[in-house]
């Protein structure tokens, strides 16, 4: 499994419409197979940075999932949307890996750490 970051610059001034893209991706990308963790938008701090977060089992089915995505008239929508726009300055994304234990759980042996 393999999570995707993006983040964003956004115009502080269009926040509401980015607001808006990030509820569509919220029914488009589980639909079109990726577990999205959430968008997330300025609140404090920095008025220009937001991300999106989501996970997919690995960059073979990411590709896949970006075709569905880009056939999806919804991603076709917001898209377009974001494209007319123009609330989006900057987007990058990187993919990670989670390699920390589950939340709470022991290590096998006192001060060693698990493989």
């Amino acid at each position: 499994m393999i999570t995707c970051f993006i983040r964003y610059k956004i115009d502080p001034f269009k926040r509401d419409q980015f607001a808006d893209y990030a509820r569509a991706w919220g029914q488009a990308i589980p639909r079109c197979g990726a577990d999205l963790v959430g968008y997330f938008a300025p609140h404090e701090g920095s008025a220009t940075t937001a991300y999106g977060v989501y996970s997919i089992d690995s960059l073979a089915a990411y590709e896949s999932y970006r075709a569905r995505l880009a056939d999806d008239p919804l991603g076709q929508q917001n898209y377009e949307f974001a494209r007319r726009e123009r609330f989006i300055l900057e987007e990058d994304r990187i993919f990670l890996r989670n390699v920390s234990l589950p939340h709470g759980a022991l290590l096998p042996l006192a001060g060693k750490v698990a493989p």
